[in-house]
This record gives C-alpha cells, structure tokens and sequence, in this order.
C-alpha cells in the first residue's frame, strides 16, 4: 500500500513546479520564435520527462505561464498600491505590463491557437487586467494625482502600442522613455491649465 504523499513532498514539488515556471517564463521572454520543451528543460536543468511530469503539453506550459503573469498583474495592482503613491504604482504596474507582452511575444503561437479553440479566455483576461489598471487609477483620482479623463482602455491601449513599438530587452531604454512621458501625460497638472492669449 503507498503512503499518502506528505505535505513536505506537496511543498517540494510545487516549489519545483514554480521554478519550471519561472524559468520557461524567462525562455518565452528570451526566444525569438517558440522555444521546444527540450530547450525550456535543458535551461531548467532538468530532465526532459520531470518537465512533462509538472507540463503535460506545451499548451499547459503555455497555460500556467499566462495564467501565473495575469495573476501577477491583477494581485500586483493591490501589492503596488499598498507600498507606492498611485503614479509610481502605475509606472511599476507597467513595467509588469511589459513582462507579460515580452512572454506572450515568445510563446504568441501556441497562444493564439489556445484563444480561438477556447481553452484560454481572452475577454476575462481583459476583464481582469482593466480591473486592475481602474484600480490604480481610482485610487490616484482620489489622491488627485491621476487624471480623472483617462479609462482603462486608454492606458491599455497606450501601453500596448509602447511596448508593440519599443519591445524589451532590446529595446528597453526606449519603452523606459515612453512610458514615463505617458505617466507624465497622466499626472494631474501642477496649476492652472493655459488659456488663449
């Protein structure tokens, strides 16, 4: 009779599962074109059947690894907003942005394949991602801080458009640049606005 599995092997494979993670996530950032599950292993300094036996399929690989940047985007709107003024949240929430585009860039295949059969739901990941800009954004129209004329969908968009233009790593300095002149632009103004001459 086997024994029950012990919460210290749960804790060891879900820290093992977490570092597969992380580590196919820095390949997804890395690859110019989809990498192979070999070369994600290899990185990971594992065996090609340990990474199948967190991973069955690239597109669980591909699952978790979107689902663990979402998760990071919507609980690090709260996380933000609980150490920094709303503007540095929103600047740092949109370096996290850029993260999660610079993954889905390297895995964008498999990606769309999994939207348009429906294993992924693209319009709950908006949802869910709008939700936490708003919040970022309401709480810095209450400080008066943040424009109060800006939506979601604006910074969305805006940042969208930043990092399709300037995309990390190899653009980095240039995305650095456009965002803090779209954070600017976002900043309620320090006096009066000009009227006509």
């Amino acid at each position: 009779m086997t024994q029950p599995e012990s919460r210290g092997q749960r804790a060891d494979a879900a820290r093992n599962r977490s570092q597969l993670l992380d580590v196919a996530t820095r390949v997804f950032v890395a690859a110019g074109t989809e990498p192979s599950m070999r070369a994600i292993a290899r990185e990971a300094g594992v065996g090609i059947a340990t990474l199948y036996r967190h991973f069955p399929t690239r597109e669980a690989l591909v699952d978790a690894i979107y689902r663990d940047q979402v998760e990071r985007l919507t609980a690090g709107a709260r996380e933000l907003l609980a150490e920094l003024a709303p503007p540095a949240a929103l600047r740092r929430w949109a370096d996290l942005f850029g993260d999660w585009i610079a993954a889905k860039n390297g895995m964008l295949d498999t990606l769309l394949a999994m939207i348009e059969s429906g294993e992924i739901a693209h319009t709950r990941t908006q949802a869910e991602l709008l939700a936490a800009i708003d919040e970022i954004l309401g709480a810095g129209r209450a400080t008066g801080e943040l424009r109060d004329d800006v939506t979601a969908e604006d910074i969305a968009a805006a940042l969208i458009g930043i990092f399709t233009v300037a995309r990390p790593p190899e653009h980095e300095d240039r995305a650095n640049r456009l965002l803090n002149v779209l954070l600017d632009g976002l900043r309620t103004p320090a006096g009066p606005a000009a009227g006509p001459a």
